[in-house]
């Protein structure tokens, strides 16, 4: 690639009233232009983005307070901006709308009926909120369903059917893989065993090689096929009747094959790669004609900033003939970390979004409340008295809420719903069942023969009564299972009241309880009336001394029906416990759903934390929340206003992405690693919010807790309370955290490349991300011996004119290579030379005074070569003699450029140990 002379090939560009404009022309390239993201190697958390430019407005266009600019009205604070460079090779772009798509007509060829490869290389979102859909013909608004390759929440998969109208599927939770990598998937439609089968693999492109993850699928459904439809295959398909819709991918697509058989005939063969910028269509290999439609287009940028103008203040000469505007962005997070109120609480959040929703009372008002106010529009306060407000906030999914006194009451009216059918819920815990029959609530009832719904309980039981008009008994259930009595009282429940239609002119009248931490299961008891569904049309309660101290709230009233002991709606579920258990990846792109925010995550959600329960707090607090809990990186999506959460699964055993020869002087100079004790912790304790703590102490080596006449460094203690599911992940998180904070090795807080001296690097530059891996190679001995290999935290662009240096931030990336069953080697706890050794002798004799031993390469031939490390010196060992603790290496020598004699007793130790991640 040559560097871009245009100058730099730079642009800058405005989203003035919805549309991208360019303002390149109006960028002064006097000044440097400074880009950055990530973390310094100091830092724990991402900061936002910045980036900083001069621009010329001499016109006053980007004056928002001008009449007479061209953009006036349309310019404002917070404005989008973003900055870019020809990336050296065109791609689509789909920004994951449901008419952003390339697609090209249906014909025979592309009516594979019998086995199936599908291939495509992307930059992806691998884990974004839903299904998103890569290259298929799928087409359910027709029934024109045949075949479709897709991700879901860090999973790939892939969907057939047999017929056009009922869809079959597979999926496998993907690898951590780069931003750009291969995906593929193949269905042998008979497998020979009377079934078919899936298999699904990743490779660095679409050219290979190929590797299956995880364990090929066997379906039980038998042999198949698969449908021959009319859809046009499409990169990619929309299934706008599902709920939540199927949508495109969200990202880039380099090229994709479609192939008749496994490794078959390539049918079609679309590839963006070589496209000119804007192109609408083009011709693949395969002779298929591709068309973009929507918002799909072809580009060739890179962009090295994605954020919001929040700070533009005019500059002029006396002569006002230079007048500029000195310009500073920043990232979506500088946004969301000012002055933002705490999110309320999960029930709070959840309950309004309900469909079939015609009036709620959350309940959590203050002490000194005096009623119980609505969120929904048009629904009046509950009317209470004998309640303590905000008295018990043990409920993990909501803000305190109110507690019974003796007498209480409750009353409140319903708008009337159109809808046959209804539910009204509510949280409560009672701490003990009353002796004697004691109401729980009641709903009023319209449009039956039944006036008034009324759930009892007692210690005799649970009773579910419908009556009519005159406030007789028509119907009435007395449940006693024990079991249901038990779950009715003494933790936080749900109590669900509903009906459902039973047939021939009558309706089920169910009551249904829950222990909202799932622990019993549901309970229900139901009585059948004679009559219609009816509608609510209010809500009460009288209670006394039996009841005294019973916390309620969040008393929600659905038009719904039910489906026999069912209820129609589920929308307090997971809301209820502030969805305790869930992984901290999901809650992200939950979280972010929730606010408008797009998210995605490099890594599969399935693979994070599990997160206990979420309490109001702000959206960035509860993001990092879960970042802290994880162990990964929150950071600012590098190609689009949003955010990007990288998990620590997806930080584990990287290949470097960018090789850099200091001898080729890739690296300017000076390199200048910093061995200091800022990020050294040895001493670490862990505590769940709400459960126990654990503590680790590094007690050996070099970084512990060991005075330092006695080897180590002294005491760096650290405390950290974390939300987590159980009291299981305080010890692990602790002792992963130490084992970060005592890793041996320097930082280096700058590594500098002037990209316009070497632009063969810019492809892999502006590839490379936050917590992507580096090597530097051919590095003098004095800095660090061997390759150096390390993990990006912050990179920062400054391009000029025929200039262009970006600057790395990095950590060691040794500690985040970890053992994967079947291939690491766990090393010994104590060896050492048996005998000195010269600098260029090819024998090692060795002894493991504390084993266990080596292993020997006549007996496991397999597990040979592996490196160890003598004195500094990194061998290879090819073959290793003997089976007693006493053993002969034969090593090739200095392979990371150290030559040196060791004496006799010099620790012998695996130069990567295996070390088990969290």
């Amino acid at each position: 690639m040559t560097f871009p002379e245009d100058p730099l090939g730079l642009r800058t560009e405005l989203q003035i009233g919805g549309v991208w404009t360019d303002i390149t022309g109006r960028t002064y390239t006097r000044d440097r232009i400074t880009t950055s993201q990530g973390m310094s190697a100091e830092g724990t958390t991402c900061d936002p983005s910045t980036c900083n430019l001069l621009l010329k407005n001499s016109d006053g266009a980007l004056s928002p307070r001008n009449p007479m600019g061209p953009w006036y009205g349309q310019l404002g604070r917070n404005i989008p901006l973003r900055v870019s460079v020809p990336l050296g090779e065109s791609y689509l772009d789909l920004d994951g709308s449901s008419t952003g798509i390339a697609s090209t007509p249906d014909a025979n060829a592309l009516d594979i009926t019998a086995d199936i490869d599908l291939r495509a290389e992307i930059t992806a979102d691998w884990a974004v909120s839903g299904v998103r859909n890569v290259i298929g013909k799928w087409n359910p608004a027709t029934n024109q369903r045949s075949y479709m390759l897709f991700l879901e929440a860090g999973l790939l998969g892939i969907r057939w059917s047999t017929d056009g109208i009922v869809n079959y599927l597979s999926s496998r939770v993907l690898p951590p893989l780069p931003a750009r990598a291969a995906v593929r998937a193949t269905l042998d439609v008979d497998n020979g065993a009377g079934g078919c089968t899936v298999r699904f693999y990743t490779a660095p492109s679409l050219s290979g090689p190929w590797a299956q993850f995880d364990e090929s699928v066997i379906t039980s459904i038998g042999t198949t096929n698969i449908f021959s439809s009319t859809s046009p295959l499409a990169i990619a398909p929309s299934s706008l009747t599902i709920s939540p819709p199927w949508l495109p991918m969200t990202g880039r697509v380099h090229r994709a094959e479609v192939r008749s058989g496994i490794g078959g005939s390539v049918v079609a063969a679309p590839d963006f790669r070589a496209l000119a910028t804007g192109a609408t269509s083009h011709v693949d290999t395969a002779g298929r004609t591709w068309t973009l439609a929507g918002t799909a287009v072809i580009d060739d940028r890179e962009f090295l900033f994605s954020g919001e103008m929040s700070k533009s203040p005019p500059r002029w000469a006396t002569s006002n003939r230079d007048v500029r505007v000195p310009v500073e962005a920043a990232g979506i997070l500088r946004r969301l970390g000012q002055g933002r109120k705490a999110l309320d609480s999960t029930l709070r959040r959840r309950i309004p979004s309900a469909p079939s929703l015609i009036a709620y009372w959350p309940m959590e008002e203050d002490r000194e409340a005096t009623q119980l106010y609505s969120p929904v529009e048009g629904v009046a306060p509950l009317r209470v008295s004998g309640f303590e407000f905000a008295a018990d906030d043990t409920l993990a999914g909501s803000s305190p809420l109110p507690k019974l006194k003796n007498p209480a009451t409750l009353s409140g009216g319903v708008p009337r719903s159109g809808v046959a059918g209804w539910q009204v819920e509510m949280v409560y815990l009672l701490p003990s069942l009353p002796v004697a029959q004691t109401e729980i609530l009641r709903v009023d009832v319209g449009g039956s023969t039944i006036r008034s719904a009324h759930v009892y309980a007692s210690t005799a039981g649970i009773r579910v009564e419908a009556r009519n008009a005159d406030g007789d008994v028509i119907a009435f259930i007395l449940f006693s299972n024990a079991s249901a009595l038990a779950a009715f009282h003494g933790s936080w429940n749900r109590l669900s009241i509903h009906v459902s239609d039973a047939g021939g002119g009558t309706t089920n009248l169910v009551a249904t309880w829950r222990d909202v931490n799932g622990v019993a299961g549901r309970s229900w008891a139901f009585t059948i009336y004679t009559g219609t569904l009816g509608y609510v049309s209010g809500v009460s309660g009288a209670w006394g001394a039996a009841t005294e101290g019973m916390a309620l709230g969040h008393l929600g009233v659905m038009a719904i029906a039910g489906s026999g002991t069912a209820p129609g709606s589920t929308y307090y579920d997971g809301a209820d416990d502030g969805y305790n258990g869930e992984t901290a990846g999901a809650r992200i792109l939950r979280l972010c759903g929730e606010e408008g925010i797009s998210a995605a995550l490099r890594g599969s959600p399935t693979l994070t934390a599990r997160m206990g329960p979420q309490r109001p707090a702000t959206l960035l607090d509860l993001l990092v929340e879960c970042s802290d809990a994880d162990i990964g990186i929150l950071m600012e999506h590098p190609r689009r206003l949003g955010l990007f959460y990288r998990t620590r699964k997806s930080l584990e055993n990287q290949a470097p992405l960018l090789v850099l020869d200091y001898a080729a002087k890739h690296v300017a100079t000076p390199l200048e690693p910093t061995d200091d004790d800022k990020t050294t912790r040895n001493d670490i304790t862990v505590t769940r919010a709400g459960g126990s703590s654990s503590r680790a102490i590094v007690e050996s080596g070099p970084l512990s807790v060991l005075a330092p006449e006695a080897g180590g460094v002294g005491q760096y203690d650290q405390a950290l309370t974390m939300s987590l599911y159980d009291d299981s992940q305080p010890a692990q998180i602790a002792n992963w955290l130490a084992h970060l904070g005592t890793w041996d090795e320097a930082r280096y807080p700058s590594v500098r490349v002037r990209l316009h001296r070497h632009p063969e690097l810019i492809p892999a530059v502006l590839k490379a991300q936050i917590g992507d891996n580096i090597r530097i190679i051919n590095a003098p001995d004095f800095v660090q011996p061997g390759p150096i290999d390390l993990q990006i935290r912050r990179i920062a662009h400054s391009p000029l004119p025929r200039a262009w240096e970006v600057t790395f931030d990095c950590l060691p990336a040794g500690p985040w290579n970890v053992a994967v069953v079947g291939q690491s080697k766990a090393d010994t706890a104590g060896c050492v030379l048996n005998g000195s050794m010269s600098s260029s002798s090819g024998i090692a004799n060795v002894l493991t005074a504390v084993g266990p031993r080596w292993v020997d390469s006549a007996t496991y031939p397999s597990d040979f070569p592996f490196d160890v490390l003598v004195g500094g010196e990194v061998m290879t060992v090819t073959s290793c003699s003997g089976t007693a603790l006493s053993q002969t290496f034969g090593v090739t020598r200095a392979v990371n450029g150290v030559v040196k004699a060791h004496p006799s007793g010099t620790p012998v130790s695996l130069a990567r140990p295996a070390v088990v991640a969290l």
